[in-house]
């Protein structure tokens, strides 16, 4: 694969705790995509497709547990071979604590994925405070252009 191409994005719905249209957040994916490489790295044009997994918190509990060692749900996990998984549930649960819509932290989350497998860490506190204003900000222009109302 040429650095010029994108790769793919693709959305599962593995869940069944909440009803939930993928189509949007593809188009979503699709939209952030080229941002998230814009960001700088070179992570994800090296991927044919992006995954995208919505995941009850029973599964990213077994996920987290399994290849993080930490025995909790999480909001993302991103895998460098191309599959980010998101918990729908705990998204839920964000959503009423930051006071936003289900929708803008699952787009939040999928930003956040995207940009760890362009290459952004997470790890040290400046790093976290530079990627959480790259995923808002990435988050927000995608949604716009995407022209979305939720």
């Amino acid at each position: 694969m040429t650095s010029s191409r994108l790769p793919g994005i693709l959305v599962y719905n593995r869940q069944r705790k909440l009803t939930l249209e993928r189509g949007p957040l593809e188009t979503f994916a699709r939209r952030a995509l080229p941002l998230c490489i814009q960001a700088g790295g070179m992570g994800l044009t090296s991927l044919a497709v992006v995954e995208i997994v919505l995941v009850s918190d029973h599964t990213i509990r077994k996920l987290h547990r399994r290849f993080l060692k930490i025995d909790r749900p999480t909001d993302v996990i991103t895998f460098q071979h191309g599959e980010i998984f998101i918990s729908v549930e705990t998204a839920k649960r964000q959503a009423a604590t930051h006071q936003t819509s289900l929708d803008s932290e699952l787009r939040l989350y999928l930003v956040h994925g995207l940009l760890h497998l362009q290459g952004f860490d997470d790890h040290e506190p400046a790093e976290r405070r530079r990627m959480g204003v790259l995923q808002e900000k990435i988050a927000a222009a995608a949604h716009l252009a995407a022209g979305s109302d939720g």
